[in-house]
Parts: C-alpha cells; structure tokens; sequence
C-alpha cells in the first residue's frame, strides 16, 4: 500500500516473485510535508485500507492462502518517516 503527494492517490499492491501488482486505488488529496496515518487491515482475502482514519476502499485478493510477511517500501523520489508501525493478530 503507497500515499503518494506526487500524484495524490492511495494504492494498494501485491507482490508476486518480485513483481508489483495493483490491485485497488482512490484518488486522494495527500499533502506532502504533513504526518498522515495509512491503515490496513487484512481479514482472510479482504483487506481494508484507511487513510487519516477514514476508509477508503476494501480489495479481495486470494493469491496467498497462508500466513505471509509485512514490508515497508518507499519510493527515491518521497521522503518518508515512520512514527509507528502496530501490527495485531486479530482474534
């Protein structure tokens, strides 16, 4: 999942053998030079994605039955801060 003040959208992808797949995206105003908080919860195939908050959009995607990994990833052309990174087993 990506916030990008460049081209003021939300998007969110999957990874695939090292490929980045879109799988879901809202045009969003995103400010640069602000604290914004990018959410994202994952329930089975359905994640939903929240930006400062408010939900913006949910995506399915079954191309990973198990348990997987978490990264982080910017892009050279961002500045990018991490103040908090949570992530919960839900129950």
């Amino acid at each position: 999942m990506r916030a990008n003040a460049l081209e003021d959208n939300v998007r969110f992808y999957r990874m695939v053998k090292g490929r980045r797949e879109e799988l879901e995206d809202a045009n969003i105003k995103v400010t640069a030079n602000e604290w914004r908080q990018l959410g994202l919860r994952a329930e089975g195939e359905r994640f939903t994605i929240t930006f400062d908050g408010k939900q913006l959009f949910t995506a399915t995607d079954r191309t990973f039955a198990g348990a997987g990994k978490v990264a982080l990833w910017t892009k050279a052309d961002s500045v990018t801060r991490f103040d908090r990174i949570e992530i919960k087993k839900l129950l």
